[in-house]
C-alpha cells in the first residue's frame, strides 16, 4: 500500500500528506522518483524534505523543525482554494463506488450507532485538490454501495456530478486498499490491480458494490528492495506499517 501510494506522488507536486501510511509514502516518493515534491500538513506545516524521524502526530517537534513554512491551517486551506494543491491523501470509515467518503457517523443521522471523528480538513481536500488519493482497509463494511453520510465528496452520483455541484476540479483518482487498487473512470471505481496473492473473487466478496474490472487487470507491482529498505528504515518498529490502515 505504501509503495503504491508513493507512486501516485509526482515530482514537483504539492501534496497534502497527512499521517500514517501516506506520511511514509511521501518519504518513499521523495527518496526515489519525486525529489521535488512538497509535503503539506493540515496543521499549517510545509516541508520540502520529510521530517528526519518518524512522526506520531503532525505537530511533533521533528515536523516543525526544518520546515520551510510554519503557518496556520487557514493558510494551507487557502492554497487549496486557489488551486495550488495538486494532490491530497485521505481515508475514511466508509467509501462508495463514486468515491464519496464518510468520517462522520455510522447509522441513522438522528441516532447514529457510531460517532466518528468528523471532517477535519477532509472535505476541503476532497473538494479543492486537483486529485484525491484514497487509502483504507478493504471490507464490505467500508466499501459500501452507499455511505451513511457524505463527509468528503467524491464524484457524487457519478460522471459530471462535481461540475454540477460547483466543484471546480478534482475528485478521487485512485483508491488503494489492503487488497487492491481501483481507478475512478467516469466517476466510478474500476478494479485496476489486485495485490499479489489476492484473487478477484475475494475482492468481489469484500466489496459492497457490483465490481467493475478493467480489461487489462494486472497484479499490483510489489515494492522493490530499495523501497522496502526506505520504509523499514523510516518506520523500523512498524508503528504505522504493521498496524494496517
Amino acid at each position: 500500500m505504501v509503495a503504491q501510494a508513493a507512486r501516485e506522488i509526482r515530482d514537483g507536486e504539492r501534496v497534502f500528506v497527512g499521517m500514517r501510511l501516506p506520511l511514509i509514502a511521501f518519504v518513499v516518493a521523495k527518496r526515489t522518483h519525486a525529489p521535488n515534491a512538497i509535503g503539506l500538513f493540515e496543521l499549517g506545516v510545509v516541508r520540502d524534505e520529510p521530517a528526519p524521524e518518524l512522526l506520531y502526530t503532525m505537530g511533533d517537534n521533528a515536523n516543525v523543525a526544518g520546515a520551510v513554512w510554519c503557518a496556520r491551517t487557514i493558510d494551507l486551506m487557502g492554497m487549496l482554494q486557489r488551486g495550488d494543491v495538486h494532490a491530497g491523501f485521505i481515508g475514511g470509515a466508509e467509501i462508495d463506488v463514486h468515491g464519496n467518503l464518510n468520517t462522520t457517523a455510522i447509522g441513522d443521522r438522528g441516532h447514529p450507532k457510531v460517532q466518528l471523528p468528523g471532517s477535519g480538513g477532509g472535505a476541503d481536500i476532497a473538494s479543492l485538490a486537483h486529485r484525491l488519493i484514497v487509502i483504507m482497509p478493504h471490507d464490505r463494511r467500508r466499501l459500501r454501495e452507499k455511505v451513511d453520510f457524505v463527509t468528503s465528496p467524491g464524484h457524487g452520483d457519478g460522471r459530471g456530478w462535481r461540475k454540477r455541484a460547483g466543484l471546480p476540479r478534482g475528485g478521487p483518482s485512485v483508491l488503494i486498499t489492503t487488497l487492491a487498487v481501483f481507478r475512478f473512470v467516469d466517476g466510478s471505481a474500476v478494479l485496476e490491480s489486485a495485490h499479489p496473492g489476492v484473487s478477484v473473487e475475494r475482492i468481489r466478496n469484500e466489496t459492497g458494490w457490483p465490481l467493475a474490472v478493467a480489461a487489462a487487470l494486472r497484479e499490483t507491482e510489489p515494492p522493490s528492495t530499495e523501497v522496502l529498505s526506505i520504509i523499514r528504515g523510516y518506520d523500523p518498529q512498524g508503528f504505522w506499517t504493521r498496524r494496517g490502515e
